[in-house]
C-alpha cells in the first residue's frame, strides 16, 4: 500500500511539470494600490478629487453659472413664447369647475328654457370661476363631451360591425375640425362686426363644444330606441342647443360696451348669434347620423 501510495504522489507531480499553468490574460495592476488592504483604492477617492478639483477650478465656477443663466434664460424665453400664444391662467379659468357645476350645466344644456338670468356674474371687473357662476362658459365639459363621444362612436361602429381604427380615427378628426372652423368662422365674424366684448377664442371654444353633449344624447337615444327615437332627441338638443347659444352669446356680444351702439352694427351682431345657433343643429347631424342606423 505504501508503494502504490508513493507511486501516485510522484506521477502526480510528474504530470504538474508537463502541463504549465497558461499565462495570464491581464497584468496585474493591484501594485498600484497598494495604500488600500486588498489592492484597491479607498471608496470615493477619485470622486471626492475630481469634485474638489472642479469646486476649487476658477473656470469650471464661471462655467457652471454661465450654464445656469443660459439655462434660466431658455426657461423664460419657454415660458414667454408659451404665453405669448397660450394664457395658462386663462385656461386654468375654464377648467375651474366641481361636480355641482357641472351637473347643474349639464341639465342647463339640456333643458334651458326655464333659466332666467343669462348674465356672467363679476367679482372686482374679474369674472367668478365657472364652479362659481353656473353661466360662465368651461372647457372641462367640451373636452369630457369630445372623449364621451369618441368612445360611443366606436360603440355603435362595434355594434354595427363597421368598427376599424381607421374609421374612429376619422369620427374624431371629423369633429374636432368641424369645431376648429366653427371657431374661426365665430372669430372671423366678430371681427367683422366689430363686437367689443370680453368673448375670446377660448369662450367661442367652449359654446361650440357644448354640442357635443347634444351628439352623445342623440347618439345614445338613437342606440336604445332605434332611428325615431335619434331623430327626437335630435330636434330636442338642437333647439336647446340653439336657445342656450342665443342667449349666452348675445348677452355676452351685445353687453354693457356695446349698449347704445348704431343700429347696423346690433343687427350684425343679432345675425352672427342667429347664424351661429342656426349651424348647430346641422354639425349635430353631419356628425351622428351615421352612428345610427
Amino acid at each position: 500500500m505504501a508503494y502504490h501510495s508513493g507511486y501516485g504522489a510522484h506521477g502526480s507531480k510528474h504530470r504538474a511539470r508537463a502541463a504549465p499553468d497558461p499565462p495570464p490574460l491581464f497584468d496585474d495592476t493591484s501594485g498600484a494600490y497598494s495604500s488600500q488592504p486588498g489592492g484597491y483604492p479607498a471608496p470615493g477617492a477619485d470622486v471626492a478629487f475630481n469634485v474638489n478639483h472642479l469646486l476649487g477650478d476658477p473656470m469650471a465656477n464661471v462655467a457652471m453659472a454661465y450654464g445656469s443663466s443660459i439655462a434660466s434664460h431658455g426657461k423664460d424665453m419657454v415660458h414667454k413664447e408659451l404665453h405669448r400664444f397660450v394664457s395658462v391662467n386663462k385656461l386654468k379659468y375654464f377648467f375651474a369647475v366641481d361636480t355641482a357645476y357641472v351637473a347643474k350645466k349639464l341639465g342647463l344644456l339640456v333643458f334651458p328654457y326655464t333659466h332666467q338670468n343669462w348674465e356672467v356674474q363679476y367679482s372686482r371687473d374679474v369674472p367668478l370661476p365657472p364652479r362659481q357662476d353656473l353661466n360662465a362658459p368651461d372647457l372641462y365639459i367640451p373636452t369630457m363631451a369630445f372623449i364621451t363621444y369618441v368612445l360611443l362612436a366606436g360603440m355603435a361602429l362595434g355594434i354595427q360591425k363597421r368598427f376599424s381604427p381607421e374609421v374612429l380615427g376619422l369620427c374624431a378628426s371629423t369633429a374636432l375640425v368641424w369645431v376648429v372652423m366653427e371657431v374661426l368662422a365665430l372669430l372671423l365674424g366678430v371681427y367683422l362686426a366689430t363686437v367689443r366684448s370680453d368673448l375670446s377664442t377660448f369662450h367661442l371654444l367652449a359654446y361650440s363644444g357644448y354640442k357635443y353633449v347634444g351628439m352623445i344624447l342623440s347618439v345614445l337615444t338613437g342606440l336604445l330606441f332605434g332611428s325615431d327615437g335619434y331623430y327626437v332627441a335630435l330636434a330636442w338638443t338642437s333647439s336647446s342647443l340653439m336657445y342656450f347659444i342665443v342667449r349666452s352669446l348675445r348677452t355676452a356680444a351685445l353687453g354693457p360696451d356695446n349698449v347704445g351702439g348704431p343700429a347696423p352694427r346690433k343687427r350684425l351682431q343679432l345675425y352672427l348669434t342667429l347664424g351661429a345657433a342656426a349651424f348647430q343643429p346641422l354639425i349635430i347631424y353631419w356628425l351622428t347620423f351615421h352612428l345610427v342606423r
